[in-house]
């Protein structure tokens, strides 16, 4: 699912969110910087990923190993099966599945849908970062990146590029340090300026470990070695592979099959299953319509889990400056 900033369709039928609106969460980079990059990125300056060049250097043997190892040992979980560790990895994949990508990295930290208490804010990227996809910072940055030039070349996961491509390969060739630095302060400044997320961009696997550890001991001490086991393959490996894969498809899936609710300038869906299995993400035309709305189901049938999420903590005074609505004549017929 990696998103933030989109080129907009401006046609009188279907107008969307203004870019200022939508680029509103980065306070330190303005609107002629971002349209700067946005031409650098077509020109080829800041993207090291261009078809002819993004396999340069290799792959990024870092993510191949990560990512594979990840797979592999998902395939010994059921020598270590439990139903305690079948209710851990449902739980844990809303945990950072929904609240953590969805809720946090995607509609917060990406598009400001919501403001919420800065302990709240790092508390939910800790949860996102035991996603395993990767730090807020570098999630952030490539999602807003992707929606600024979504279908486009520059765009970092474009089915335009192959099926593969938009759904895994995207993450897999080694672009270099110099191209992360750029990306990074280019595209999410704002992160980058917070202490506490730097830190967890930093600790990103160590982090991954020190959850592994936490639920082995949880499950020892709680049971026995059997059942500790089966809280890590199933609480990290197993868990880890379905929310990959499930938000992954937001980025494969959703810009390729699917109905539009709205008119957009890229290739953006509504694909029921993945709206179900990501948390509310796959109805994916309607936020590239309306990018900073909390609310991605524009329809009574477009159920939203994370919408709900983010609706109970504004009731509960942890959220607030919700971006609710569809304004009324811009609603999908």
């Amino acid at each position: 699912m990696s998103t933030q900033f989109s080129d907009l369709n401006t046609s009188a039928e279907f107008p969307l969110v203004s870019r200022a609106a939508v680029i509103a969460p980065v306070a330190s980079a303005s609107i002629a910087e971002l349209e700067a990059d946005a031409v650098a990125a077509n020109a080829g300056e800041i993207d090291a990923d261009a078809a002819d060049s993004r396999w340069k250097n290799g792959l990024d043997w870092t993510v191949v190993i990560w990512m594979s190892l990840v797979h592999l040992l998902a395939l010994g979980a059921p020598f270590f099966f439990t139903w305690k560790a079948i209710a851990l990895a449902a739980v844990l994949s809303w945990l950072c599945g929904g609240v953590g990508i969805c809720l946090c990295f995607h509609r917060l930290l990406t598009h400001g849908s919501f403001q919420t208490y800065r302990p709240i804010k790092w508390l939910l990227t800790l949860i996102g970062t035991f996603s395993g996809e990767g730090s807020a910072v570098t999630w952030v940055a490539n999602h807003r990146k992707h929606h600024l030039l979504s279908d486009k070349p520059g765009d970092p996961h474009s089915p335009h590029d192959g099926p593969w491509w938009s759904h895994m390969l995207w993450f897999t060739p080694d672009l270099g340090q110099a191209w992360h630095r750029e990306l990074t302060t280019k595209f999410c400044p704002d992160l980058l300026k917070d202490p506490a997320m730097r830190v967890m961009h930093k600790f990103f696997l160590p982090l991954q470990i020190g959850l592994g550890l936490v639920l082995f001991y949880i499950g020892y001490l709680g049971w026995d070695a059997y059942t500790g086991w089966s809280f890590v393959f199933w609480g990290v490996f197993v868990r880890m592979v379905y929310v990959w894969h499930v938000t992954w498809f937001v980025n494969s899936a959703s810009h390729m099959w699917g109905y539009r609710n709205y008119e957009t300038s890229d290739d953006s869906r509504n694909l029921w299953w993945v709206g179900l299995l990501a948390f509310g993400e796959g109805w994916h035309n309607n936020h590239h319509a309306f990018q900073r709305m909390a609310k991605h189901g524009h329809r009574w049938w477009e159920i939203d889990v994370t919408y709900w999420a983010i609706c109970a903590m504004e009731k509960l005074g942890l959220a607030w400056n919700v971006v609710h609505k569809v304004p009324a004549y811009q609603k999908p017929q």
